[in-house]
Protein backbone atom coordinates (compact mmCIF):
# COMPACT_ATOMS: atom_id res chain seq x y z
CA UNK A 1 0.00 0.00 0.00
CA UNK A 2 1.11 3.72 -0.95
CA UNK A 3 1.89 6.36 1.73
CA UNK A 4 -0.67 8.54 -0.26
CA UNK A 5 -3.73 5.87 -0.22
CA UNK A 6 -2.28 4.61 3.21
CA UNK A 7 -2.65 8.57 4.42
CA UNK A 8 -6.16 8.64 2.99
CA UNK A 9 -7.22 5.50 5.01
CA UNK A 10 -6.17 7.14 7.88
CA UNK A 11 -7.73 10.01 7.65
CA UNK A 12 -11.13 8.34 6.60
CA UNK A 13 -10.92 6.43 9.35
CA UNK A 14 -10.25 9.15 11.90
CA UNK A 15 -13.00 11.04 10.41
CA UNK A 16 -15.33 8.24 10.97
CA UNK A 17 -14.11 7.98 14.46
CA UNK A 18 -14.90 11.84 14.68
CA UNK A 19 -18.04 11.32 13.39
CA UNK A 20 -18.90 9.06 16.08
CA UNK A 21 -17.72 10.55 18.95
CA UNK A 22 -19.62 13.82 17.87
CA UNK A 23 -23.01 11.43 17.38
CA UNK A 24 -22.32 10.50 21.09
CA UNK A 25 -21.60 13.30 22.45
CA UNK A 26 -24.81 14.29 21.87
CA UNK A 27 -26.79 11.48 23.14
CA UNK A 28 -28.51 10.94 26.02
CA UNK A 29 -29.54 7.56 27.06
CA UNK A 30 -32.28 6.78 29.71
CA UNK A 31 -33.24 4.08 32.46
CA UNK A 32 -36.70 4.35 32.93
CA UNK A 33 -38.93 2.16 35.54
CA UNK A 34 -42.06 0.67 33.43
CA UNK A 35 -45.05 2.37 35.73
CA UNK A 36 -48.07 1.45 33.52
CA UNK A 37 -48.69 0.84 29.55
CA UNK A 38 -48.60 4.51 29.21
CA UNK A 39 -45.06 5.18 30.58
CA UNK A 40 -43.48 4.03 27.34
CA UNK A 41 -45.99 6.23 25.18
CA UNK A 42 -45.06 9.19 27.78
CA UNK A 43 -41.23 9.29 26.84
CA UNK A 44 -41.48 8.34 23.47
CA UNK A 45 -43.56 11.71 23.32
CA UNK A 46 -40.86 13.20 25.56
CA UNK A 47 -38.41 12.42 22.88
CA UNK A 48 -39.97 13.87 20.03
CA UNK A 49 -40.31 17.43 21.67
CA UNK A 50 -37.13 17.43 23.09
CA UNK A 51 -35.58 16.22 20.70
CA UNK A 52 -37.32 18.79 18.13
CA UNK A 53 -36.68 21.32 20.29
CA UNK A 54 -32.75 20.84 20.85
CA UNK A 55 -31.27 20.00 17.86
CA UNK A 56 -28.36 18.19 18.19
CA UNK A 57 -29.04 16.24 21.47
CA UNK A 58 -30.57 12.42 20.78
CA UNK A 59 -32.14 11.18 23.51
CA UNK A 60 -32.58 7.18 24.06
CA UNK A 61 -34.73 5.86 26.30
CA UNK A 62 -34.69 2.52 27.68
CA UNK A 63 -37.99 1.58 29.37
CA UNK A 64 -37.34 -1.96 32.28
CA UNK A 65 -40.01 -3.34 34.77
CA UNK A 66 -39.69 -2.37 37.99
CA UNK A 67 -38.54 -6.17 39.52
CA UNK A 68 -35.96 -6.27 37.33
CA UNK A 69 -34.43 -2.54 37.59
CA UNK A 70 -32.65 -2.54 40.10
CA UNK A 71 -30.63 -6.02 38.97
CA UNK A 72 -30.44 -4.48 35.87
CA UNK A 73 -28.45 -0.91 37.13
CA UNK A 74 -26.19 -3.17 39.48
CA UNK A 75 -25.30 -4.97 36.46
CA UNK A 76 -24.52 -1.68 34.09
CA UNK A 77 -22.79 -0.16 37.15
CA UNK A 78 -20.55 -2.91 37.13
CA UNK A 79 -20.27 -3.09 34.04
CA UNK A 80 -19.37 0.53 33.13
CA UNK A 81 -22.06 0.42 30.95
CA UNK A 82 -25.03 2.21 32.73
CA UNK A 83 -27.13 5.31 31.03
CA UNK A 84 -26.27 8.69 31.55
CA UNK A 85 -29.79 9.21 33.54
CA UNK A 86 -32.07 6.55 35.75
CA UNK A 87 -34.96 6.14 37.57
CA UNK A 88 -34.60 4.57 40.92
CA UNK A 89 -36.53 4.09 43.77
CA UNK A 90 -35.19 6.61 46.55
CA UNK A 91 -34.72 4.05 48.74
CA UNK A 92 -31.40 2.66 46.48
CA UNK A 93 -29.92 6.04 46.59
CA UNK A 94 -27.92 6.03 49.42
CA UNK A 95 -25.96 3.01 47.97
CA UNK A 96 -25.35 4.56 45.05
CA UNK A 97 -24.24 7.59 46.91
CA UNK A 98 -21.60 5.36 49.16
CA UNK A 99 -20.84 3.60 45.87
CA UNK A 100 -19.54 7.28 44.58
CA UNK A 101 -21.58 6.55 41.45
CA UNK A 102 -24.23 9.15 41.88
CA UNK A 103 -23.33 13.11 40.54
CA UNK A 104 -24.70 16.13 43.05
CA UNK A 105 -26.19 18.01 40.91
CA UNK A 106 -26.14 21.05 43.01
CA UNK A 107 -23.93 22.86 40.44
CA UNK A 108 -26.41 22.78 38.30
CA UNK A 109 -29.69 23.79 40.15
CA UNK A 110 -30.61 27.30 40.33
CA UNK A 111 -32.83 28.95 42.69
CA UNK A 112 -35.58 29.31 40.62
CA UNK A 113 -35.46 25.36 39.44
CA UNK A 114 -35.22 23.84 43.37
CA UNK A 115 -37.90 26.08 43.69
CA UNK A 116 -40.06 24.48 40.98
CA UNK A 117 -40.91 21.55 43.87
CA UNK A 118 -42.31 20.92 47.02
CA UNK A 119 -39.88 20.25 49.86
CA UNK A 120 -41.46 17.08 50.90
CA UNK A 121 -40.73 15.02 47.74
CA UNK A 122 -37.91 16.50 46.94
CA UNK A 123 -36.06 16.70 50.63
CA UNK A 124 -35.59 12.52 50.55
CA UNK A 125 -32.67 12.77 47.84
CA UNK A 126 -30.59 15.66 49.40
CA UNK A 127 -27.86 13.32 51.56
CA UNK A 128 -25.44 15.28 53.70
CA UNK A 129 -26.25 19.00 51.86
CA UNK A 130 -25.82 17.35 48.34
CA UNK A 131 -29.06 16.68 46.09
CA UNK A 132 -28.28 13.85 44.14
CA UNK A 133 -31.66 12.88 42.66
CA UNK A 134 -35.23 14.32 41.56
CA UNK A 135 -38.48 13.25 42.58
CA UNK A 136 -39.88 11.74 39.51
CA UNK A 137 -42.66 10.15 40.71
CA UNK A 138 -44.27 10.58 44.21
CA UNK A 139 -46.98 8.62 45.98
CA UNK A 140 -48.61 7.69 49.21
CA UNK A 141 -51.02 4.82 50.06
CA UNK A 142 -54.52 5.08 51.73
CA UNK A 143 -57.60 2.55 51.75
CA UNK A 144 -59.84 2.02 48.70
CA UNK A 145 -63.44 0.15 49.75
CA UNK A 146 -66.19 -1.22 47.23
CA UNK A 147 -69.08 1.17 47.91
CA UNK A 148 -71.47 -1.22 46.24
CA UNK A 149 -70.20 -4.36 48.78
CA UNK A 150 -70.65 -1.94 51.70
CA UNK A 151 -74.16 -1.55 50.90
CA UNK A 152 -74.97 -5.14 50.78
CA UNK A 153 -72.82 -5.69 53.97
CA UNK A 154 -75.07 -2.80 55.51
CA UNK A 155 -71.77 -1.12 55.86
CA UNK A 156 -72.55 2.54 56.63
CA UNK A 157 -68.93 4.08 56.19
CA UNK A 158 -65.35 3.08 55.86
CA UNK A 159 -63.52 1.36 59.26
CA UNK A 160 -61.77 3.97 61.57
CA UNK A 161 -59.90 1.28 63.03
CA UNK A 162 -58.76 -2.31 62.65
CA UNK A 163 -61.12 -3.95 64.61
CA UNK A 164 -64.06 -1.70 62.39
CA UNK A 165 -62.66 -3.19 59.41
CA UNK A 166 -62.58 -7.11 61.03
CA UNK A 167 -65.80 -6.52 61.78
CA UNK A 168 -66.49 -4.91 58.35
CA UNK A 169 -65.11 -7.99 56.82
CA UNK A 170 -66.88 -10.64 58.04
CA UNK A 171 -70.10 -8.76 56.72
CA UNK A 172 -68.78 -8.64 53.23
CA UNK A 173 -67.50 -12.12 53.10
CA UNK A 174 -70.75 -13.25 54.73
CA UNK A 175 -72.39 -12.15 51.49
CA UNK A 176 -70.88 -15.14 49.78
CA UNK A 177 -70.58 -15.10 46.09
CA UNK A 178 -66.71 -14.76 46.15
CA UNK A 179 -66.08 -12.05 47.68
CA UNK A 180 -63.56 -11.02 50.24
CA UNK A 181 -63.33 -8.54 53.10
CA UNK A 182 -60.27 -7.49 52.38
CA UNK A 183 -57.23 -7.92 50.48
CA UNK A 184 -53.70 -8.73 51.35
CA UNK A 185 -50.22 -8.35 49.40
CA UNK A 186 -48.41 -11.43 50.49
CA UNK A 187 -45.54 -11.38 47.45
CA UNK A 188 -43.50 -9.67 46.03
CA UNK A 189 -42.28 -5.26 46.28
CA UNK A 190 -43.71 -3.85 48.96
CA UNK A 191 -45.11 -7.01 51.18
CA UNK A 192 -43.32 -5.45 53.91
CA UNK A 193 -44.97 -1.98 53.40
CA UNK A 194 -48.50 -3.84 53.88
CA UNK A 195 -47.54 -5.36 57.31
CA UNK A 196 -45.95 -1.85 57.73
CA UNK A 197 -49.59 -0.65 57.88
CA UNK A 198 -50.70 -2.39 60.74
CA UNK A 199 -47.15 -2.49 62.63
CA UNK A 200 -47.72 1.54 62.53
CA UNK A 201 -50.73 2.00 63.91
CA UNK A 202 -49.34 -0.28 66.65
CA UNK A 203 -47.32 2.80 67.01
CA UNK A 204 -44.24 1.00 65.98
CA UNK A 205 -41.73 1.84 63.67
CA UNK A 206 -39.45 0.62 61.56
CA UNK A 207 -36.65 1.28 63.07
CA UNK A 208 -36.09 1.79 67.16
CA UNK A 209 -34.71 4.67 68.52
CA UNK A 210 -31.34 3.16 69.25
CA UNK A 211 -31.21 2.12 65.35
CA UNK A 212 -32.15 -1.71 65.65
CA UNK A 213 -35.17 -3.67 64.01
CA UNK A 214 -38.49 -2.85 65.58
CA UNK A 215 -39.95 -6.33 64.39
CA UNK A 216 -39.06 -7.34 67.78
CA UNK A 217 -41.09 -4.81 69.56
CA UNK A 218 -44.81 -6.28 71.29
CA UNK A 219 -46.39 -3.66 68.45
CA UNK A 220 -44.84 -5.89 65.60
CA UNK A 221 -46.12 -9.27 67.17
CA UNK A 222 -49.21 -8.03 67.71
CA UNK A 223 -49.78 -6.54 63.76
CA UNK A 224 -48.46 -9.66 62.55
CA UNK A 225 -50.97 -11.55 64.72
CA UNK A 226 -53.83 -8.96 63.39
CA UNK A 227 -52.72 -10.07 59.46
CA UNK A 228 -52.26 -14.17 60.69
CA UNK A 229 -55.80 -13.92 62.30
CA UNK A 230 -57.99 -12.38 59.22
CA UNK A 231 -56.45 -15.43 56.84
CA UNK A 232 -56.77 -17.95 59.21
CA UNK A 233 -60.95 -16.10 59.69
CA UNK A 234 -61.64 -16.28 55.78
CA UNK A 235 -61.21 -12.43 55.76
CA UNK A 236 -58.74 -12.03 53.06
CA UNK A 237 -58.61 -13.47 49.60
CA UNK A 238 -57.63 -17.13 49.54
CA UNK A 239 -53.42 -17.48 48.81
CA UNK A 240 -52.43 -14.36 50.21
CA UNK A 241 -48.51 -15.38 49.49
CA UNK A 242 -49.66 -15.70 45.63
CA UNK A 243 -50.79 -12.34 45.57
CA UNK A 244 -48.89 -9.45 44.55
CA UNK A 245 -49.88 -5.67 44.67
CA UNK A 246 -51.42 -5.94 40.89
CA UNK A 247 -52.98 -9.52 41.61
CA UNK A 248 -55.03 -7.94 44.72
CA UNK A 249 -55.89 -4.40 42.50
CA UNK A 250 -57.33 -6.68 40.22
CA UNK A 251 -59.09 -8.74 42.54
CA UNK A 252 -60.89 -4.96 43.38
CA UNK A 253 -61.32 -3.85 39.95
CA UNK A 254 -63.30 -7.14 39.74
CA UNK A 255 -65.24 -6.17 42.84
CA UNK A 256 -64.27 -9.18 44.58
CA UNK A 257 -62.97 -7.17 47.49
CA UNK A 258 -64.48 -5.10 49.82
CA UNK A 259 -61.23 -3.23 51.24
CA UNK A 260 -57.57 -3.05 49.92
CA UNK A 261 -54.77 -0.58 50.62
CA UNK A 262 -52.70 0.35 48.00
CA UNK A 263 -51.41 3.87 45.71
CA UNK A 264 -53.52 6.79 43.91
CA UNK A 265 -52.87 5.41 40.30
CA UNK A 266 -55.61 2.55 41.05
CA UNK A 267 -58.22 5.57 41.00
CA UNK A 268 -56.52 5.67 36.90
CA UNK A 269 -57.07 1.85 36.58
CA UNK A 270 -60.40 1.90 37.38
CA UNK A 271 -61.69 4.89 35.42
CA UNK A 272 -59.74 2.81 32.48
CA UNK A 273 -60.50 -0.79 33.48
CA UNK A 274 -64.08 -1.06 35.56
CA UNK A 275 -65.58 2.52 35.34
CA UNK A 276 -68.89 0.83 36.95
CA UNK A 277 -67.21 0.42 40.18
CA UNK A 278 -68.45 2.15 42.98
CA UNK A 279 -65.13 2.87 45.20
CA UNK A 280 -64.37 5.50 47.67
CA UNK A 281 -60.55 6.69 49.06
CA UNK A 282 -60.41 6.55 52.90
CA UNK A 283 -57.58 6.54 55.93
CA UNK A 284 -55.64 3.90 56.70
CA UNK A 285 -57.69 2.27 59.60
CA UNK A 286 -55.85 3.69 63.19
CA UNK A 287 -54.85 0.95 66.17
CA UNK A 288 -56.03 0.81 69.79
CA UNK A 289 -53.90 4.25 70.72
CA UNK A 290 -55.45 6.02 67.34
CA UNK A 291 -51.93 5.70 66.10
CA UNK A 292 -51.78 5.51 62.25
CA UNK A 293 -49.82 5.51 59.73
CA UNK A 294 -48.95 5.85 55.74
CA UNK A 295 -46.26 5.24 53.31
CA UNK A 296 -44.69 8.03 51.41
CA UNK A 297 -43.04 6.95 48.60
CA UNK A 298 -40.96 9.07 45.90
CA UNK A 299 -38.66 8.01 43.27
CA UNK A 300 -35.84 9.71 41.87
CA UNK A 301 -33.96 10.50 38.76
CA UNK A 302 -30.31 10.79 38.88
CA UNK A 303 -26.97 11.83 36.75
CA UNK A 304 -24.20 9.27 36.98
CA UNK A 305 -20.72 10.02 37.34
CA UNK A 306 -19.27 8.50 35.01
CA UNK A 307 -21.69 10.18 32.01
CA UNK A 308 -19.66 11.73 29.17
CA UNK A 309 -22.61 14.24 28.58
CA UNK A 310 -23.77 15.90 31.72
CA UNK A 311 -24.76 18.85 30.52
CA UNK A 312 -26.97 17.25 27.86
CA UNK A 313 -28.13 15.41 30.48
CA UNK A 314 -29.40 18.21 32.60
CA UNK A 315 -31.22 19.65 29.58
CA UNK A 316 -33.13 16.65 29.19
CA UNK A 317 -33.85 17.25 33.37
CA UNK A 318 -34.63 20.89 33.01
CA UNK A 319 -37.41 19.47 30.51
CA UNK A 320 -38.70 16.59 32.35
CA UNK A 321 -39.23 18.84 35.26
CA UNK A 322 -41.35 21.78 33.91
CA UNK A 323 -45.10 21.75 35.16
CA UNK A 324 -46.44 21.09 31.61
CA UNK A 325 -44.40 17.85 31.58
CA UNK A 326 -44.94 17.30 35.45
CA UNK A 327 -48.20 17.69 34.72
CA UNK A 328 -48.91 15.13 31.85
CA UNK A 329 -47.07 12.35 33.70
CA UNK A 330 -48.21 12.77 36.65
CA UNK A 331 -51.68 12.88 35.97
CA UNK A 332 -51.04 10.04 33.19
CA UNK A 333 -49.71 7.56 35.69
CA UNK A 334 -51.87 8.77 38.84
CA UNK A 335 -49.18 10.31 41.08
CA UNK A 336 -49.26 13.02 43.42
CA UNK A 337 -47.80 16.29 42.20
CA UNK A 338 -43.95 16.77 43.12
CA UNK A 339 -44.21 20.36 41.28
CA UNK A 340 -46.06 23.29 43.18
CA UNK A 341 -47.67 25.21 40.50
CA UNK A 342 -48.98 21.77 39.27
CA UNK A 343 -50.00 21.16 42.45
CA UNK A 344 -52.51 24.43 41.98
CA UNK A 345 -54.13 22.69 39.22
CA UNK A 346 -57.88 21.76 39.03
CA UNK A 347 -57.19 18.25 38.42
CA UNK A 348 -56.04 17.87 41.99
CA UNK A 349 -57.45 20.47 43.62
CA UNK A 350 -60.84 19.33 43.09
CA UNK A 351 -59.72 15.44 43.15
CA UNK A 352 -61.60 13.51 45.83
CA UNK A 353 -59.35 10.75 45.43
CA UNK A 354 -55.91 12.10 45.19
CA UNK A 355 -57.14 14.63 48.36
CA UNK A 356 -57.63 11.76 50.50
CA UNK A 357 -54.10 10.85 49.68
CA UNK A 358 -52.87 14.15 49.63
CA UNK A 359 -54.71 14.67 53.62
CA UNK A 360 -52.49 11.56 54.52
CA UNK A 361 -48.99 13.15 53.88
CA UNK A 362 -48.65 14.59 57.71
CA UNK A 363 -48.73 10.75 58.69
CA UNK A 364 -46.66 9.79 56.26
CA UNK A 365 -43.41 7.56 56.68
CA UNK A 366 -40.61 7.07 53.80
CA UNK A 367 -38.78 4.06 53.56
CA UNK A 368 -35.11 4.67 56.02
CA UNK A 369 -32.16 5.74 54.35
CA UNK A 370 -29.98 3.52 55.17
CA UNK A 371 -27.41 0.93 53.37
CA UNK A 372 -28.72 -1.91 53.28
CA UNK A 373 -32.34 -1.41 53.44
CA UNK A 374 -33.77 -3.74 50.70
CA UNK A 375 -31.86 -6.54 52.05
CA UNK A 376 -34.19 -5.33 55.60
CA UNK A 377 -37.25 -4.88 53.86
CA UNK A 378 -36.76 -8.17 51.96
CA UNK A 379 -35.99 -10.20 55.26
CA UNK A 380 -39.48 -8.57 56.34
CA UNK A 381 -41.25 -9.81 53.38
CA UNK A 382 -39.76 -13.34 53.74
CA UNK A 383 -40.73 -13.60 57.56
CA UNK A 384 -44.74 -12.39 57.27
CA UNK A 385 -44.63 -14.64 54.09
CA UNK A 386 -44.06 -17.51 56.45
CA UNK A 387 -45.95 -15.91 59.12
CA UNK A 388 -49.09 -16.05 56.08
CA UNK A 389 -48.44 -19.76 55.74
CA UNK A 390 -49.14 -20.83 58.89
CA UNK A 391 -45.64 -20.34 60.81
CA UNK A 392 -45.33 -18.65 63.93
CA UNK A 393 -45.87 -15.23 64.30
CA UNK A 394 -43.08 -14.60 67.51
CA UNK A 395 -41.20 -16.60 66.37
CA UNK A 396 -41.01 -15.57 62.80
CA UNK A 397 -40.24 -12.17 63.95
CA UNK A 398 -37.62 -12.86 66.47
CA UNK A 399 -35.38 -14.92 63.85
CA UNK A 400 -36.14 -11.72 61.52
CA UNK A 401 -35.32 -8.98 64.06
CA UNK A 402 -32.01 -10.73 64.89
CA UNK A 403 -31.69 -11.34 60.82
CA UNK A 404 -32.39 -7.16 60.16
CA UNK A 405 -30.08 -6.33 63.26
CA UNK A 406 -26.62 -8.16 61.75
CA UNK A 407 -27.33 -6.14 58.04
CA UNK A 408 -28.01 -3.36 60.47
CA UNK A 409 -24.83 -3.00 62.33
CA UNK A 410 -22.81 -3.66 59.23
Amino acid sequence: MSLAKWTVGLMAGMSMLAIAAQANAGEVRVTVAEYSAKTAPYFADVKKEFEAANPGITVKFEVVPWDVLLQKLTTDITAGTNADLSIIGTRWLIDFVQQDVAEPLDSYIKPDFKDRFIDTFLSPSIMEGKTYGLPIAASARAMYYNKELFEKAGIAKPPATWTELQDDARKIKALGSGTFGFGLQGKEIETDVYYYYAMWSQGTEILNKDGTSGLGTPGALEAAKLYKSMIDEGLTEPGVTSNNREDVQNLFKQGKVGMMITAPFLSNQIKDEAPNLKYGVAAIPAGPTGARGTYGVTDSIIMFKNSKNKDEAWKLLDFLFTTEQRAKFTQGEGFLPVNKEEAKMDYYVNNADLAAFTALLPDARFAPVIPGWEEVAQITSDAMQKIYLGGDPEAGLKDAAAKANAVLKK
